[in-house]
């Protein structure tokens, strides 16, 4: 068998060692990293972020910390992220394809969600390198291109001018491409005057949609246990997606009637376990309510959607419980072996480890104790579906 027909197949145990054993032993090396219970419970107890660094000096946060002056959630988080993006960036750098293009797809979520930081500062006038340094190490791509974004002038030509620079000079161009030529056909109007009238949110939501269905088709394509996994990892973001559009457009022009069937319907993947009965359903939805009504019928958003209906007495908030949903599904990724499911895993478990550790250093800062064990551990022995 050649190496060209092995790589075509990454589900295949006769191959998958040969060409993606050593980046595999890699992550699953790296799961060691994960701060335990008891990092925790000692995060818990500090009093000052003195003691939170000096706790996380004994973890594998040591030497991402070592040249940190006083800590801060800002500095921790931007320690905590350049680390995870130089693992990465290692694992990227060890892979082969199909394992290549895979991690690459990884990436282009935090592209989208830079160019809509560079575009939306673009229009409000801000600073460039404020922009920049927002932007997600994971999703960077030429400086060149991301500095020229702000000479564009807000018409037509400008924006043609910004097609030509952005949407063709990134990987993620192919979604830009699609959604002018979408929301064109849609309004019968210039594409390239669409990014002035329309929300960036609404932008967004619609490349991260074609991201998902994209990332969807190519793990498919991939075939064994990287597609069954990646099946569900992908399809429960896809519905999270289109539950979150759907709650975020009460109040908004997005909810009227005539929107709901066309800006609004137009945002929802079309994959996932909701599509395409659910979403459906979605379309004509027009408040909390009737959302509910349609999330019941999904036993698996039925408890989720219950947690939010109680958050205002509850201790958990709709996104703690997309959250502990997210984190169980991505750790039973590592449970498997020979597949890619565990690369996607370990970039998103981190970004969890990441946001406790923000919000526990942002309670200890505002004194507010009695909050600090709100988050959601990594491989928790504590974790609710272990102790059920």
């Amino acid at each position: 068998m050649s190496i060209q027909s092995a790589a075509a197949d990454a589900g295949g145990l006769h191959t998958f060692n040969i060409l993606h054993g050593f980046p595999e032993a890699l992550v699953r090396g790296m799961r060691s990293s994960f701060l335990l219970d008891a990092d925790y419970h000692h995060l818990t107890q500090c009093e000052t972020l003195d003691d939170v660094k000096l706790n996380l000096s004994e973890s594998d946060y040591s030497s991402a910390l070592a040249e940190l002056g006083a800590l801060t959630p800002s500095t921790l988080q931007k320690a905590a992220v350049e680390k995870l993006v130089l693992e990465f960036k290692y694992l990227r750098s060890q892979a082969v394809e199909p394992m290549a293009t895979f991690l690459d797809f990884i990436t282009y979520e935090y592209m989208i969600e830079n160019v809509m930081l560079l575009l939306k500062g673009t229009l409000a006038g801000r600073d460039i390198n404020e922009l920049i340094a927002q932007c997600h190490p994971l999703g960077l791509f030429r400086e060149s291109t991301m500095r020229s974004i702000p000479t564009f002038e807000s018409n037509a030509k400008g924006y043609a001018d910004l097609y030509q620079t952005v949407l063709v000079d990134t990987p993620v161009g192919p979604y830009f491409a699609k959604f002018l030529q979408e929301a064109s056909a849609r309004s019968g109007g210039d594409s390239f005057g669409v990014i002035e009238e329309v929300e960036i949110e609404i932008i967004k939501s619609s490349l991260l949609k074609y991201w998902i269905e994209d990332f969807f088709s190519f793990s498919q394509k991939l075939g064994g246990e990287t597609a069954e996994l990646m099946e569900e990892i992908l399809s429960v973001r896809a519905d999270t997606n289109a539950i979150n559009i759907t709650l975020n457009s009460f109040g908004t022009p997005l909810n009227e009637p005539q929107m709901r069937m066309s800006e609004r319907k137009a945002l929802y993947p079309s994959v996932g376990y909701l599509y395409p009965a659910g979403t459906h359903k979605l379309h004509d939805v027009g408040d909390e309510e009737e959302l509910g009504r349609v999330l019941y019928l999904f036993p698996q958003y039925s408890g989720i959607w219950g947690v939010h209906k109680s958050e205002g007495g509850g201790e958990k908030s709709i996104d703690d419980a997309f959250y502990e949903r997210d984190v169980q599904m991505l750790e039973l990724a590592f449970e498997g072996q020979m597949h890619f499911a565990c690369f996607y895993a370990y970039v998103k478990l981190k970004e969890q480890e990441i946001r406790n550790l923000v919000w526990i250093t942002e309670c200890i800062l505002q004194q507010q104790k009695d909050e600090i064990n709100k988050f959601v551990p990594v491989f928790s022995m504590h974790s609710p579906w272990r102790s059920k």
